[in-house]
């Protein structure tokens, strides 16, 4: 299976940022780090094995970015605004840079579409689902696991601007029915999973599936038995089976 790495230095986020991408073809596939990870945490924590078949079989591209906001929370800054500052300049950089290097990486040219999934662990969930709530148009489909979604537990301070538009919970509400985003956001799929075991929290992801319900997007909630916490067998087991049901099955 082919590994690549690229860095560079990102205006965007202030800093170095590192991608890694496993497979040679298939659908591409984002994975968002839990809290302040790196691009490599989902290989040392063995999904890139779990999902080694998939890769194989060239049915999924894998892609995984720094988590640059995570690290600022959690190890830098986490006052308004510096900490939804970061939130909301990753957000410029995954629409700016981390997408089009994927097309780029997958030969598909300015304006062809390309299907790409969005999808992350606890931080994570909440990354793959602002990446399409605010990008309907770029991500076709999220795969959310074992999510935190509610920014007050990492920022501190009261809501900004920028806070406002980096959390789903707060923007989607409030978005016109007319909006592009929200039209676009009907048309897309959004798979929100969870366990019920150790250090999960299921009301994080009924609050988002009531958010989006509201608002007529399509999302579906799973939630898995007591014997799977919040931890990485868990999600070991749940990305390659929503994958395989998703893209092959």
């Amino acid at each position: 299976m082919t590994r690549v790495t690229e860095t560079w230095s990102s205006e965007r986020v202030g800093r170095e940022v590192q991608v890694v991408r496993w497979g040679e073809m298939g659908t591409p596939v984002v994975f968002f780090p839990t809290a302040a990870g790196d691009a490599e945490e989902c290989e040392r924590f063995l999904l890139v094995d779990a999902l080694a078949p998939l890769l194989e079989e060239g049915i999924i591209k894998l892609y995984s970015v720094d988590s640059v906001p995570g690290m600022v929370w959690l190890k830098e800054d986490n006052e308004v605004p510096g900490a939804s500052r970061a939130q909301a300049g990753f957000d410029a950089f995954v629409e700016h840079e981390l997408v089009p290097m994927i097309r780029r990486d997958c030969n598909v040219a300015e304006g062809e579409p390309l299907d790409i999934i969005a999808s992350g662990a606890s931080i994570g969930a909440y990354n793959a689902l602002a990446a399409i709530c605010r990008h309907p148009e770029l991500f076709s489909e999220a795969i959310c696991m074992s999510g935190t979604y509610e920014l007050s537990k990492f920022i501190d301070g009261d809501m900004d601007e920028a806070w406002y538009f980096a959390s789903p919970l707060h923007f989607i509400p409030n978005l016109p029915e007319d909006h592009p985003s929200l039209v676009k956001l009907r048309e897309r799929r959004i798979l929100i999973s969870h366990g019920a075991g150790r250090w999960e929290d299921p009301e994080e992801s009924w609050a988002v599936a009531r958010v989006l319900g509201a608002r007529g997007i399509p999302n579906h909630v799973d939630e898995w038995g007591e014997d799977w916490d919040h931890d990485w067998p868990t999600w070991r087991r749940m990305l390659p089976e929503y994958l395989r049901t998703r893209l092959v099955d």
